[in-house]
C-alpha cells in the first residue's frame, strides 16, 4: 500500500495507527492522499468520512489536552452526526453506521477491531468534558452550545458514576423543555428531552413537543434545520446554533425526508419526535413522497403497521394518520 500510494512504509504505518495525525499534513499533501486512494479503488462515501474523523481527532485533543487559553472546538462549531459517529466509535468501540456494512477483510497480524483510545486516556476526556460542560454553564448564554454539544458526547459514558452525574446535570434543566416555542435556548431544550429519553424519561419530549414545537413556526423550522443539519441534508458547516431559524434555502428536503423515515424505523424510543417531524415536513413540502416512491412506499407499509399499535401518544397518533393519508394520496 505504501508503495501504490508513493510514500515511505513507516509513514503509511503512522497514518495507520495515529502517529502521523493526517489532519498535521499540508493540505495539497492530504488532497493527494485523497485523489490517490479514491483512484485505487477506494470507497467515495468511506473516503468523505475523513473529514469528520479528523474532526472527531481535533475533539479528542483539545478535551484531554486543552492548550492554554485555546477555545474548545465544540464552542465555535456545531457537530454533526458523523462527527459523534466518529468520536463514540473512539470512546465505546461502536461502528459508525456507515461503516457497519464494510466487509472486514483479513489482515496478516493482530489488528485492532477499533480505534478505542487507551482507558486512561477514556476516562480523561470524560471527566474533562464533564468539567467543559460545568465552566460552560456557568458562562451563561455564551457558553450555550459547548454546554450543549459537551453535554451530548459525555452521555457516551456508560459508567455508573457517570450516569448518576448526566442524569443530575439533565434533570436540573428539566425545566427548558415546558419552555413555549423558539428562543435562545431552544436548541439546549430539544437535546435535553432527548438525552432524557435515553435514561428512561420520555415526558420532558411530549412537553417539548407540545409546547416548544407545535403552533410555533420559528421552533418547526428550527426543528427540520436542526434534523437537515445532524442527517446531512443541509452540508455546510454552521458556527453555531442560529441557522436554525433561517430559512431552509439550502435544506435538500428529498435527503431530510429519507433520514427521518430511517431514523423512525431505527429509533423508536424517539418516535413521537420522528413523527412530529415527518409531518412538519409533508405540510411544507407535501410533494415529497413523489421523489422518491420506493421510499414513499416502505414509509406508508411501517406508519400503517405502527398506527395497528397501542402506546403511541394522542398527538403522535394524529399525525402519524396525517403522514400515512400525505403518502397514500400521493401513491394514488
Amino acid at each position: 500500500m505504501a508503495e501504490a500510494m508513493g510514500v515511505d512504509l513507516t509513514t503509511w504505518q503512522g497514518w495507520e495507527t495515529g502517529r502521523r495525525p493526517l489532519a498535521n499534513m499540508k493540505a495539497g499533501a492530504l488532497l493527494e492522499i485523497r485523489r490517490r486512494l479514491l483512484a485505487l479503488g477506494a470507497e467515495p462515501h468511506v473516503l468523505h468520512l475523513l473529514d469528520p474523523a479528523m474532526d472527531a481527532d481535533r475533539v479528542v485533543a483539545a478535551t484531554i489536552r486543552p492548550a492554554a487559553d485555546a477555545h474548545h472546538p465544540l464552542a465555535s462549531w456545531v457537530h454533526t452526526r458523523d462527527t459523534a459517529h466518529m468520536i463514540a466509535w473512539a470512546l465505546n468501540g461502536t461502528v459508525p453506521p456507515s461503516l457497519a456494512d464494510g466487509a472486514a477483510r483479513e489482515r496478516r497480524g493482530p489488528v485492532v477491531k477499533a480505534p478505542l483510545l487507551p482507558v486512561p486516556d477514556r476516562s480523561a476526556f470524560f471527566a474533562r468534558l464533564r468539567e467543559t460542560a460545568e465552566s460552560a454553564l456557568r458562562a451563561g448564554d455564551d457558553g450555550l452550545l459547548l454546554h450543549r454539544q459537551a453535554l451530548y458526547l459525555c452521555s457516551y459514558d456508560r459508567t455508573p458514576e457517570a450516569t448518576s452525574w448526566m442524569a443530575h446535570a439533565l434533570h436540573s434543566r428539566r425545566d427548558l423543555t415546558s419552555a413555549r416555542g423558539w428562543s435562545p435556548r431552544w436548541a439546549t431544550a430539544r437535546s435535553t428531552a432527548a438525552a432524557l429519553v435515553r435514561l428512561g424519561d420520555r415526558q420532558p419530549l411530549l412537553d417539548f413537543i407540545e409546547r416548544g414545537l407545535a403552533g410555533d413556526d420559528s421552533a418547526e423550522a428550527a426543528n427540520l434545520n436542526y434534523w437537515a443539519y445532524w442527517l446531512g441534508a443541509i452540508r455546510e458547516p454552521q458556527p453555531d446554533d442560529g441557522f436554525m431559524r433561517h430559512g431552509a434555502t439550502n435544506r435538500e428536503p428529498v435527503r431530510l425526508l429519507r433520514g427521518l423515515a430511517t431514523g423512525l424505523h431505527q429509533a423508536p424510543a424517539y418516535m413521537d419526535l420522528y413523527v412530529h417531524s415527518l409531518w412538519a415536513l409533508l405540510v411544507t413540502s407535501p410533494w415529497l413522497p413523489l421523489a422518491d416512491t420506493a421510499l414513499a412506499e416502505s414509509l406508508t407499509a411501517h406508519t400503517a403497521r405502527l398506527l395497528d399499535h397501542n402506546g403511541i401518544s394522542p398527538r403522535a397518533r394524529r399525525e402519524l394518520s396525517s403522514v400515512h393519508y400525505v403518502l397514500r394520496e400521493n401513491r394514488t
